[in-house]
């Protein structure tokens, strides 16, 4: 299958956490089944909640299966702890960056304003979102784009930057400063699981 283009509260729906920072998804409203008596479910066994953990990073960071399988295949292969190495990888790809940063409110407006070509990494266009950022990188947008991301960030006023990321709100420039560690990642997931299902 392709990537997912229906409805994103459904994908919060089916994992049971929000997905997204933004109200839609964050109301418990939201995240009831409809219904009279709603979907109860059934209780999960291993695989499913190994399933359910997986799932619920790839719809986070909008990566798809192939995608995500290469990304575990290479935290693998690197040398640390491979839950914490993977979700470094996640972390450090440009769409991520500029959620996490607040220029962009979802993860989904983030990798639009990449691929279309309104990102420079160090001075040069990317429109790939699933580019990895390293430390000393500096990331602005195009002029034309900078009222944009100007009014999404006032619709973010209560958003906290991450320690590893460097915000200059004047200049709309974002330097990384270090590598994201596992204690700054603000969704809760257990990435333990997640490698554990891939064996």
């Amino acid at each position: 299958m392709a990537r997912y283009i229906g409805p994103k509260v459904k994908l919060s729906r089916r994992v049971g956490v929000p997905i997204a920072d933004n109200p839609k998804h964050t109301s418990k409203r939201q995240l009831v089944f409809p219904g009279m008596h709603g979907f109860r479910g059934r209780r999960l066994r291993d695989y499913g909640l190994r399933l359910n953990e997986k799932q619920k990073v790839r719809y986070h960071y909008s990566v798809l299966e192939k995608q995500f399988r290469r990304y575990v295949a290479e935290a693998g292969a690197a040398k640390g702890n491979t839950g914490e190495v993977l979700m470094r990888l996640l972390e450090r790809r440009l769409d991520n960056v500029l959620r996490r940063a607040g220029l962009a409110r979802t993860v989904w407006a983030a990798r639009q304003l990449v691929a279309h070509g309104h990102v420079l990494i160090n001075g040069r266009k990317t429109d790939r979102p699933s580019a990895a950022v390293d430390v000393n990188d500096v990331i602005t947008v195009k002029p034309k784009i900078q009222k944009l991301v100007r009014e999404n960030m006032e619709s973010l006023a209560g958003h906290t930057v991450p320690q590893w990321l460097d915000l200059n709100p004047s200049e709309l420039t974002v330097r990384v400063v270090a590598m994201p560690t596992s204690d700054q990642i603000p969704f809760d997931v257990n990435p333990n699981l997640i490698v554990e299902f891939y064996r």
